[in-house]
This record gives structure tokens, sequence and C-alpha cells, in this order.
């Protein structure tokens, strides 16, 4: 029979958290979540909208054995109740994964002792508490309880001198301003959270410790250094290990598959279930396979754990359960060919993992624009591209003014400045899109990267950037060119005498987005460039075609029709399913093409990360959970990964190595993906000038954040 705490399990998205007491699971009131006893385990439940689940099995560092193995029997007994789709995670203390962490954007806080010694997870509102909190981490915070002591301080960090009616944040001579506002958050969370708004906040700098303080901990000695922050090199390309798994005579055999990544999807067996060791960033994933026999898939965290210690690897190695059609990204990464069930091909190739971590889509109102962000950034569009258009095509290292009634044409062959303006809450914006063919020279793109400097200097340093490959241009800069389509041509020079001679057989694909702009993207002309969600303009020496596929619109039918005028010649409207035999030999004869339905309506969750070279070197660390505008380092870059769209925020305090370095790891970071995205949009923007596409994908953005945090304190 399940247990009585199962009938509550993932009934609402959300978190919910449970202590073993006396081998049993017992609730943890919400007010209490993030606070662990070094001394007990727990299990966590993270509920999507989807829904789908993820199960958490944290072990203190004090907690006992028989503990530990009836939180993997219960997280067991969990997945197995909530029918077998759940990802599962093995947290050990001080070593928790990214996704736990991101469940508690103040940071989690460790506290002495447990269960067994009478401590209960309750709201005490005891303003005579005493004691003190080590706080480490720039992305994850951990408040570590401590001696009271002037021996635990360091002045590379933050602590909180908690006196139960007075809270002191006291802040080391040698830690930054985006670690003194991070640590901020945990002490109004302490007051709030925990003591109900009664006690008092105040800010100690290192130096001007006040008589309370003394009184408490003493005479003040010098204050050591402290260390750097562990960070960890999070390049997306490792090396690791795949073995099949089986415990069917009752210990556990791991058989070699693969002794090196990249892997293949097809090594998986449905049948199976399989290890795949990252032990250089210390991870085990355990995948199991849908059709594998149920005690093979309970045993999965056992054999995990067998595998742990016969390979002498850390108790705290992080383990991962992970059903088939619910893989990670950071699992999907070690393979080469991945394909998800729903994956489509083609311009604007859509995403999805299942049912999991799926966002809804706003939809596209071009008169809302300017007060909703949140549909601003889904969409990438500042506004409907009615304000100012200058075009330049780079020649010769110097930019050369395009005639107007060309715009909206781009040859393959070339490179583009596009400068636009508009009006954003009273004030004057601009953003410089900097388009690159896929066949122009080196020359034109040193130059191009060169011109747009300077033509960023021209505009007062605040225009964002966005470089564009072609082939993948945001909505927003198809929008600029109005009723028209955007025309993209594989190849040739809009030079004068320049032009090359296009090929006797041509192929457009066009397609609209949800924004309403449309493109027509000239293709390789052959069959398998099709999609049945959109229209194709086929010229040949001898005929002319519109195919229109079965999700086409009319509004793309419009589009291929000025396609056509501007290549010459009468249309013949063809429809999918219909096509002569004149249409598939145009096209040197039929092949499989593109016949999934796009997922419009499906958006991925964005991903950050933090670029920096505080520990000596230049390393990107995602940040885990929900976005949020405290997550951004003023002393950093941060890259902000939208599926489609890649943003580069530069901090204000952000050094010379780390703005050099960040465009490298932007395209390192695309090319590393399995998916095989390729090129992106990547915009550069500043802090402090940041639009609404980059907001609106943070909650409650607020220009005056730091201000209104400092606030706070007395």
């Amino acid at each position: 029979m399940a247990h009585k705490e199962f009938q509550i399990a993932g009934k609402k998205p959300g978190l919910q958290v449970w202590r073993l007491e006396k081998m049993d699971l017992k609730p943890v009131p919400s007010e209490a979540y993030g606070y662990f006893f070094t001394g007990d385990s727990y299990i966590l439940l993270y509920t999507t909208k989807a829904p789908s689940y993820y199960i958490h099995m944290w072990l203190g560092s004090e907690s006992s054995a028989d503990e530990q193995g009836a939180a993997a029997i219960f997280a067991t007994q969990m997945d197995e109740f909530l029918g077998g789709g759940p990802q599962q995670f093995r947290e050990v203390q001080g070593y928790e994964s990214n996704r736990f962490m991101g469940y508690f954007k103040n940071g989690v806080q460790y506290k002495k002792g447990g269960a067994a010694s009478g401590f209960k997870h309750v709201k005490t509102n005891d303003v005579t508490a005493k004691r003190l909190l080590h706080l480490k981490g720039r992305r994850i915070i951990r408040a570590t309880e401590v001696e009271m002591s002037w021996d635990s301080f360091n002045n590379n960090d933050c602590f909180i001198i908690d006196l139960g009616k007075d809270i002191y944040q006291w802040c080391g001579s040698k830690c930054n301003r985006y670690e003194r506002l991070k640590s901020t958050t945990v002490a109004i969370g302490i007051r709030d959270n925990e003591r109900s708004g009664r006690s008092d906040l105040h800010m100690v700098d290192e130096g001007d410790e006040s008589d309370e303080i003394i009184e408490v901990l003493g005479p003040k000695p010098d204050i050591p250094d402290g260390s750097k922050d562990d960070e960890a090199d999070r390049a997306s390309k490792r090396t690791a290990t795949l073995y099949m798994i089986s415990d069917a005579t009752g210990s556990m055999k791991a058989t070699l598959v693969s002794e090196a990544s990249p892997f293949k999807q097809a090594d998986l067996l449905l049948t199976e279930c399989y290890l795949l060791d990252n032990q250089a960033d210390k991870k085990l994933f355990v995948w199991k396979g849908p059709s594998a026999n149920t005690a093979e898939r309970n045993a999965a965290m056992n054999a995990a754990q067998q595998y742990i210690k016969q390979k002498n690897y850390p108790m705290h190695t992080q383990i991962q359960i992970l059903p088939g059609g619910g893989e990670s990204t950071l699992f999907k990464q070690f393979f080469c060919d991945w394909k998800a069930k729903y994956d489509t091909t083609g311009p604007g190739e859509a995403y999805t993992i299942g049912s999991i971590a799926v966002v809804e889509q706003i939809p596209f109102d071009a008169t809302a624009l300017h007060n909703n962000q949140a549909m601003a950034a889904q969409h990438n569009m500042v506004d409907d591209g009615s304000g100012e258009v200058k075009i330049w095509r780079v020649e010769e290292g110097e930019k050369v003014a395009v005639e107007q009634s060309s715009y909206g044409q781009f040859f393959g062959g070339d490179c583009y400045l596009i400068l636009y303006s508009y009006s954003l809450g009273g004030r004057r914006q601009h953003i410089i899109y900097i388009w690159q063919g896929l066949k122009c020279s080196q020359g034109e793109l040193t130059a191009s990267a060169f011109l747009t400097v300077t033509l960023d200097d021209e505009m007062g340093g605040t225009p964002v950037q966005v470089r564009v490959t072609q082939g993948q241009e945001p909505a927003h800069l198809v929008s600029l060119f109005k009723e028209k389509p955007m025309m993209l041509f594989l190849g040739g020079t809009s030079r004068k005498g320049g032009q090359s001679q296009p090929g006797s057989t041509r192929l457009f694909h066009i397609r609209r987005s949800t924004t309403g702009a449309t493109r027509a993207v000239e293709v390789e002309p052959s069959a398998a460039f099709l999609n049945t969600n959109d229209v194709f303009v086929l010229k040949s020496e001898g005929s002319a075609f519109m195919w229109r596929g079965l999700g086409s619109t009319e509004e793309e039918e419009a589009a291929a029709k000025y396609v056509a005028d501007y290549l010459g010649g009468s249309l013949k409207e063809v429809k999918e399913g219909g096509e002569p035999a004149a249409f598939w030999s145009a096209l040197g004869g039929k092949k499989e093409y593109q016949t999934s339905k796009s997922l419009q309506n499906m958006v991925k969750p964005p991903r950050l990360f933090g670029c920096s070279n505080k520990t000596g070197r230049l390393i990107a660390e995602e940040v885990p959970g929900e976005l949020t505008q405290m997550d951004l380092a003023p002393d950093d870059i941060m890259l902000l990964d939208t599926w489609d769209q890649i943003f580069l925020w530069i901090g204000k305090d952000a050094n010379d190595v780390e703005k050099k370095g960040a465009p490298k790891i932007a395209t390192d970071y695309v090319s590393s993906d399995p998916s095989g995205r390729g090129p992106i949009p990547v915009t550069t923007i500043k802090q402090g000038s940041e639009p609404p596409t980059f907001t609106g994908w943070f909650q409650a953005w607020d220009p005056k954040m730091g201000d209104n945090v400092m606030a706070n304190f007395t």
C-alpha cells in the first residue's frame, strides 16, 4: 500500500518537502523550505504545470546510514506511485545539483542537529536566537551555521550574525558588491520567514563593528583572507563512459557499451537500463528504458550507489535517474544525434522534451508590446518595426548605403549593417543588426565588426548589437520590411556589376512567424528542403510552381506571389499530395522531407550563465532556477539562452578579459549543442540599457533593484 503522504504528492505545481523522522516521512512546513538539518535526510518533490516530476533525496552530512537507506526506498516508492516518469536525484549536503539549488533563490541554510536531537522545523519567532552563518557562493548561496567566534570569519565572504532581535550582515573588506547584494536577500529571508518581520536588519562593513557585536564575539583580531569559490568549468563537451547495468542476479553488473562520448542514441535499448559515468563533473546518470523490467528500474538508484563504491568515487558524487522520454539537457549533450519525440527540423526549428519544463507561449499582439515585456521577450520584438531603418553594405572596409528600393533583399555574398531607431518610454533607442551572408569573405566579416564598433560609438555607445548569420534572422529584423517578405538569396552580391549568375533552378522557402513577419529564403533546389508547414516557390527554366504545404497560411501564399513577381513568370499552384511529375523532376526527384507539424505554441525555458574570470580563468557557470534580476552580477558577463536567441549582458564592472572572451564562449556554447541549432543571433547589451526583449524573461524587472533591496536595512 502506498504511503499516506504520497496521496498529496504532485497534486499541484510547486515544491513539497518531507523529512525522515523515526524512519517515516513527515511534511516540512512551507515557511521552513530551504532549511536543512545536517543530521537528517529529506525527500523533495518538484511538480511542473505539465505536469512532470523531479524527486530529490537529500542526505545530511551527519545523517545515519539507516535514514539514508530509508530515503532511497521512499524515493523509489514515490517514483513508482507517480508512474515511473519522474527524474530522481541523489543530493549530498554541500554538493547539491543546480536544479536542487534553483528551488531556493535565496540560498539554503544548513542547521546543526536533526530529528533525533529533538530539533523541529517550526516557525519559532525566537528573538533570543544566537548563531553565526557563513555565506558562500556567487550563483548559488549556501549559508552554513558555524561557531560563533571571530575564528570563523574571513574577509572574502559575508556572514550573518543572528542575535534574534537584531540581524547583522557583516561584509568582508574583499567581498564584492554582488556578493553583498546576494547575502542581503538571505538576511531579509531570515527576518521575514523566521521572525515574521520582528527583527531589525543592520549592514556592517569590516572595521565598523558595533558594540553589540564586540560584546558577543569579543575583541576583534586581524581577519584572514578566505579561499576563492570552488567554481567548476562548465564546458559542455565532456568525456564520459556508457555502461549497460543489470542486477537480475542480485548483484549489480555493469557492461561497457562505449568508453568515450559522444554516444549514439541507438546505443540505448528500450528494454535495458544504462549508467553514464561523467566523473569529470562528479555526476552519474542512470537511464531507465521504458520497456525495462520493473525490478531493474526500481533498483536503479541502488545500482548507481554500488557503482560509486566499486570505483571508490567520492560519496558526494551526484546521481540523476532519468526515465526514457524524460531525458535532461545535461544527459543528452553526450549524444551526437539525439532527437526527442517531437523534434522538427528546418528554419524555425521547434523544441520540446516531452512534457517537461514547457513554457506556454503568449499570443502576439503588437498593440501591447510596450506594456507586456514577457510577450516582447518571447517573440523577440521591441516594437512593431515601424521605426527608422538605415542599411549599409560592407565594401572594401567601408559601409556603402543601400538604395531604399532594395531594402529587404540580402545576398549571401555580402555583409550588411542595419541601424534601427525607435522610441521607448520617451527615450530614443537604437539596434545595430550585423547581417553576415554565408558566402561573404573573411575580410568583410572583419570589417563588419570594426564598422559596428564605429557606428556604436557614433550613437553614443548605447545601441543593442545583434549579430545575425544568414538564415537565422530574428522576427524583429524581418518585421522592418512591413508588408514585403524579407528575401534572402543563397549566393551572389548586390554590388553593382558584381552579381553572380543564379542557377537555372531555384527554390524559395516562405514562412510567416507568429508576429506576422515573413521570410523568403532561397535554399538548395531539392525536395529534402520541403516542409509541410510552409509554402515554397520553385522556378526552373521551363516552369514555376507555388507548392502549398498542408500547414501553410494565406499570408505565406501572398508572400510567395511577391517572390514570383520578383523572379518573373506566372505560377502554377500545387497542393501537397497533388504534385505533378514535372515538379518532382525539377527538384531532382522525390525525397523525404519534414512532415511533422511545427510546435509553434512551445517555448523552451531560458537558461542563464555567468561568464567570469574571478578564479583566474574565464569560465561559464549556469545559474539555476527561475530567472530573477538578482542573478545578474554587475562584475560579470551574463549569457542568456532563449533557444533562438543568445543575449550577452555586459555588467558595468565586468573587466576587459571577460568582455573580450564572452563572445567566444557564446560561439562555443552554440557549436557544442547536440541539438544542431547552428549559428543563431547573438545580441550584446549593456547594463542599464536593457531592451524589453531581454527584461521580459525576468519576473518583475526593477531598474532600481539594488536601491530597493538596501532600503530594507535600518
